[in-house]
């Protein structure tokens, strides 16, 4: 039998807690950042370092000691199966490359999935201390407060989030910008894919796109999204550990964004 609605719920006061205490963990190693040794993954712009790693385990002990059956899907140490029903899907520090940079634009995100169901979506951005928080069914809020996405502009009078990466072709992302340049919109990259997402739920982005994305670093912004009025694309309809594409909009903008990347795609 999968988990109620109701289990899920009493997991958002945990959560919460957890994703406040680190966000406090990762801002104390932000700002002693000659301390960090950084390593290497894929590449030279895919990076890591201690604090990442310190932060996981927080938010995996956090989890793990309140919902021991709870699995757990995190960036930097994988998947733990568990046999609730219930999967966390945690990056713990989003925008490792402007954290390390000395740069804002970095937070933690966590979301509750059941299935393929996103039943919380938590972001927490430690610089602006800015606390993004969804429940399946009952709106998104920032810091307590009530958010939804932009009603009234269009691509050619907001501004778009997109994000790119060295996992897809840069024609991909070339061949967009270029489109979206030409049909008069502007576009914003900030380094990290789920305070991107935030942003739109707020109001403050008209849409964000990237060809490829990983689930911990979307899940929660997605739910954040769609509890605030917009409309993203089924992202989880797909290997959650594969990744895939992420689209996301308020619903008005929903049919121009789709036909923008669709004609931006390069010819098979």
């Amino acid at each position: 039998m999968p988990p109620s609605p109701t289990d899920a719920g009493l997991r958002f006061d945990t959560a919460r807690e957890a994703v406040l205490e680190a966000g406090a963990l990762a801002l104390s190693y932000f700002n002693d950042l000659g301390s960090l040794a950084i390593e290497a993954k894929t590449n030279a712009q895919d990076v890591v370092s201690i604090a990442d790693r310190e932060v996981e385990k927080l938010l995996r002990a956090r989890i793990a000691d309140a919902f021991p059956d709870d699995g757990f899907l995190g960036e930097e140490f994988g998947l733990t199966e568990g046999a609730s029903g219930f999967t966390w899907v945690v990056d713990p520090i989003d925008g490792t490359s402007p954290f390390l940079h000395g740069m804002t634009s970095w937070c933690i995100s966590v979301a509750l999935m059941s299935g393929r169901k996103t039943l919380l979506g938590l972001i927490y951005a430690p610089c602006a201390d800015e606390l993004f928080t969804a429940e399946k069914g009952a709106g998104a809020f920032l810091n307590g407060r009530p958010i939804r996405v932009e009603p009234l502009r269009d691509l050619r009078s907001g501004l778009l989030g997109v994000g790119a990466n060295l996992r897809v072709p840069p024609r991909l992302i070339s061949g967009f910008i270029h489109r979206l340049l030409e049909s008069g919109g502007m576009f914003i990259r900030n380094g990290s894919g789920a305070l991107a997402l935030a942003d739109v739920a707020c109001g403050r982005l008209a849409g964000y796109y990237e060809p490829h994305i990983n689930a911990w670093d979307c899940m929660a912004g997605l739910c954040l999204i769609r509890e605030a009025g917009g409309w993203t694309n089924d992202f989880a309809a797909d290997d959650l550990l594969a990744g895939g594409p992420v689209i996301a909009c308020a619903p008005r903008l929903r049919a121009e964004l789709a036909a923008l990347i669709a004609s931006a795609e390069p010819a098979a």
